[in-house]
């Protein structure tokens, strides 16, 4: 089916550029201020260290394993309807989570959440990408970059306060109003529903094959170092496997696995996106955890201390962003994953009487690095396919971040569960505490030298 002109199919892309800035900062938003949260949810919910972590962890598989198969729904349907759909399921679970009196009820409304999330990530990539001429798609993905660490950087500071002069429930109502204005300005302003194939049918038995084998595969590193964790990763990855093949026979796959393994460069920026968000989304969740629980500082003061990494980060992927268009991204990406491994060496030594402008200092290679990396890594990921295949490298880059962000949080939750124990929170030794997260830093950094090198040698956009 022919395309109407990307540019000018969409009335105002300035008003498009702000409503998906908008979009991109509702997850980073919320993840950063609950993660300053968990001290108090804990403390409200009564809930052991794994329950706690499967808080942030449920949203993230639930959006992992849909993205994909919802960004091929919309190829079929529409992107705009399903991005729509998908900022009123949002918005609804946001409210309910903020009304839940249980662990396990605001689990479960946080899965249910991320469905919403896939269906608005899954297309909104897609969306800019159509609508923004290629001289320009650096520049635009430096400004959704920005946004989304702009939002990381507030997130901390009002969750903090959110947390310390509400309560927890509060960042939900405020995410939710978010959300409520992205759906309503998303109605009204996106004017192109991009249908890439009309005649193709849903690829069902592909989806279902693509969920259980990533839910089985996140599932087992959350349950690291027990028997069962190993059995949940080795099913996860022979699915994973069949899923492959069964996506090579299909006319009409949700999945076109011959495009991710005949294009070198859009397999290994994937990879490389997928380890980077593997090797460092776990450090805020565990930093926050150490600064309140270890130091003892409030909700306000931490985040104050968490803000300067997502400070940097915004300030940065602007800058790399439009560098990108210049220069070789592959370069500014490789770069900004070896900053991050300086940044987590230090991370890996850190102790009870840590100075604060040490890990101060730490936080801002991280954001460096992180901010040098993303920008460009996502014009690689875009401008390696054709048109028609926007949207699956949108799903793409989106599942391999929240995969990654799973696999980083399956880390967390296995290290304080060797080190630490299934207890609660308050309960717990604070030595052990650091000897769980210093083994997590360790790993994220081995993790991350293999992303150097996957980075490195993918070739040119």
């Amino acid at each position: 089916m022919k395309q109407a002109d990307p540019v000018k199919s969409t009335s105002n892309v300035g008003a498009l550029l702000f409503i998906l800035c908008l979009a991109s900062s509702l997850v980073p938003f919320m993840g950063s201020a609950l993660n300053l949260a968990l001290p108090y949810i804990n403390k409200d919910l009564t809930l052991n260290t794994v329950m706690l972590g499967w808080i942030p962890t449920s949203y993230m598989l639930s959006t992992a394993i849909l993205q994909i198969p919802c960004a091929r729904f919309a190829d079929m349907i529409g992107r705009k309807k399903v991005f729509i759909w998908g900022v009123v399921i949002l918005t609804v679970f946001s409210v309910l989570s903020g009304l839940a009196t249980t662990g396990v009820i605001l689990i479960i409304y946080r899965f249910l959440a991320g469905i919403g999330s896939a269906m608005m990530f899954g297309t909104s990539t897609a969306i800019l990408t159509s609508s923004v001429p290629a001289e320009k798609r650096g520049w635009a993905m430096g400004l959704i970059s920005a946004s989304v660490y702009f939002s990381l950087a507030a997130g901390p500071f009002i969750g903090g306060l959110l947390t310390q002069y509400l309560d927890w429930h509060s960042i939900f109502f405020v995410s939710a109003a978010i959300s409520f204005i992205v759906a309503v300005g998303g109605y009204y302003i996106i004017k192109e529903d991009w249908k890439e194939e009309t005649k193709s049918k849903f690829d069902t038995i592909g989806s279902i094959l693509f969920a259980i084998g990533l839910s089985a595969l996140i599932y087992g590193f959350t349950t690291l170092p027990h028997f069962q964790g190993f059995i949940f990763i080795g099913v996860g990855i022979a699915v994973l496997l069949i899923f492959a093949f069964y996506e090579k026979k299909q006319e009409f796959p949700v999945f076109n696995i011959r495009v991710f393994m005949g294009n070198k460069v859009f397999r290994l920026s994937s990879l490389s996106a997928l380890i980077n968000y593997s090797a460092t989304f776990a450090i805020s969740f565990m930093l926050s955890l150490y600064l309140q629980n270890v130091r003892g500082l409030t909700p306000r003061d931490a985040g104050l201390l968490l803000i300067i990494q997502s400070v940097v980060q915004a300030v940065a992927s602007l800058k790399s962003g439009s560098l990108s268009d210049k220069m070789s991204p592959t370069f500014l990406a490789t770069l900004g994953m070896s900053i991050i491994a300086v940044g987590l060496v230090g991370l890996c030594f850190i102790s009870e009487n840590t100075s604060y402008y040490f890990l101060g200092g730490m936080l801002i290679l991280l954001g460096l690095g992180f901010g040098i990396f993303s920008s460009p890594n996502t014009n690689i990921i875009m401008s390696s396919v054709e048109k028609k295949y926007y949207g699956l490298a949108s799903a793409t880059m989106g599942t391999m971040r929240l995969t990654g962000q799973s696999l980083s949080m399956g880390i967390a939750i296995m290290s304080i569960s060797l080190m630490v124990g299934n207890i609660n929170m308050s309960a717990m030794s604070p030595a052990k505490f650091i000897n769980s997260m210093q083994i997590t830093f360790v790993i994220c950094l081995i993790l991350c030298l293999f992303g150097i090198y996957a980075s490195s040698v993918r070739g040119k956009k």
